[in-house]
């Protein structure tokens, strides 16, 4: 895996220094053809432990590792309306490792392994003159036991004198989740099975599921040193919104097991506010509050600052920290906790009641004359974070992220 990501971060810095060489000004001219602006290359390392695995009711290991990789592509013109025209094109990877993954696959193989790919493409059109922007964009998501497609489109306006903002974005997500069942619950053996007794994916059914949100930004520039943003969103789920391989175990005389019962439906309500503090050349001060509260019947609260000090301008260090509690939707239970034929059933600890605490660094770098001998790299960011849950799931990531113009 890492000679891939070595391999394809080669052969990117490679084209984008042939990009390097004459820099898109938009202080000089306005092209109307379409030019390469900047790229993002992001990198990230992601490991987990835990004992409350949903795969195995609520009581097993959650040990995952994860390897991301994602390139994204920026590209603008200018039309015959001197509108600018921005195009995103996205790429992503995932790797990731699961000893509970075991559990999961047909005919109970013991691969504990699985990848996703995710492509993505934006289009936006800003009119500066009617201080006005509007995009479009869908983005697809594929694994072996989930399917995704999404659309999306937004419109903002700024105020006369650019001092408030106000955005309205809609996303449709349409996924496809397919009906694998634990080991025990599978009967019957698909004709396409391959010699070691793993069913294809093409033979396995899905079930539908559908997720719609419609999130409102309102930003407000106080004075040169405060900034005030108020966000809600509105999100409604349907379909199948369980994982057939979640298993529950009820708290009869045999403790039975059986599959993980949710509602076909759910409703999810945000709100957060934004306040940010320029304390000079050198301080900022970021943050946030959100508060949460779903037809499931969770309830949450989230508190995040994060302080940015500019050691030069140059080099700044960031460090940050997110508090997070929530409580239990009324379908959980811990293993062995529910009644056997209750309507809905799940020991998933995502949907339990737990406090939550995330904290790290961000160090980043703009060199002025490039990077590694190639001028074309604009900007380096190396970003590590620590989170621990109350539950006991406890994870560490590091994220690499190198920008080029």
């Amino acid at each position: 895996m890492r000679k891939t990501c070595l391999a394809v971060l080669g052969s990117f810095l490679l084209f984008l220094q042939s990009f390097g060489q004459s820099p898109y000004n938009s202080s000089e001219y306005k092209k109307t053809n379409l030019t390469f602006e900047e790229a993002n290359l992001v990198s990230d390392y992601y490991s987990q432990t835990g004992n409350h695995s949903a795969i195995l009711g609520g009581l097993g290991t959650q040990k995952l590792t994860e390897v991301s990789n994602a390139i994204d592509l920026k590209f603008i013109k200018f039309d015959t309306q001197n509108r600018k025209q921005t195009y995103n094109f996205g790429f992503g990877y995932d790797h990731h490792t699961a000893a509970s993954a075991a559990y999961v696959n047909k005919n109970g193989s013991s691969q504990t392994w699985g990848s996703r790919v995710y492509p993505s493409l934006n289009w936006q059109i800003e009119d500066e003159a009617k201080r006005t922007t509007w995009g479009l964009g869908a983005a697809i998501s594929s694994e072996y036991t989930y399917h995704s497609y999404g659309l999306n489109g937004f419109y903002s306006k700024l105020s006369a004198d650019k001092n408030r903002e106000f955005t309205a974005k809609g996303i449709l997500y349409l996924d496809g989740v397919k009906m694998i069942y634990p080991r025990e619950f599978q009967t019957t053996t698909s004709s396409n099975s391959s010699a070691s007794g793993s069913s294809s994916s093409s033979s396995i059914p899905s079930k539908l599921r559908s997720t719609f949100a419609a999130s409102f930004n309102l930003s407000q520039v106080l004075n040169p040193s405060m900034q005030l943003a108020f966000m809600t969103d509105l999100i409604a789920q349907g379909g199948y919104l369980g994982l057939p391989f979640h298993r529950v175990y009820y708290n009869n005389a045999g403790n039975s097991v059986g599959k993980e019962k949710l509602p076909s439906s759910r409703f999810k309500l945000p709100v957060g506010v934004r306040f940010n503090y320029f304390a000079g050349d050198r301080v900022i001060f970021r943050t946030y509050y959100r508060y949460y509260i779903d037809s499931w019947g969770i309830s949450a609260h989230t508190a995040n600052i994060e302080t940015v000090f500019k050691i030069t301008p140059f080099v700044s260090l960031s460090p940050f920290y997110r508090y997070y509690t929530q409580t239990a939707a009324k379908y959980f239970a811990p293993i062995y906790g529910h009644e056997l034929g209750a309507q809905y059933a799940t020991s998933n600890y995502e949907y339990s009641a737990f406090n939550s605490n995330y904290m790290g660094l961000n160090f980043r770098f703009v060199p002025l004359k490039g990077l590694f001998g190639i001028k074309a790299i604009s900007m380096v960011e190396l970003r590590f974070g620590h989170y621990k849950q109350t539950t006991g799931l406890a994870s560490n990531n590091i994220a690499l992220n190198l920008r080029f113009r």
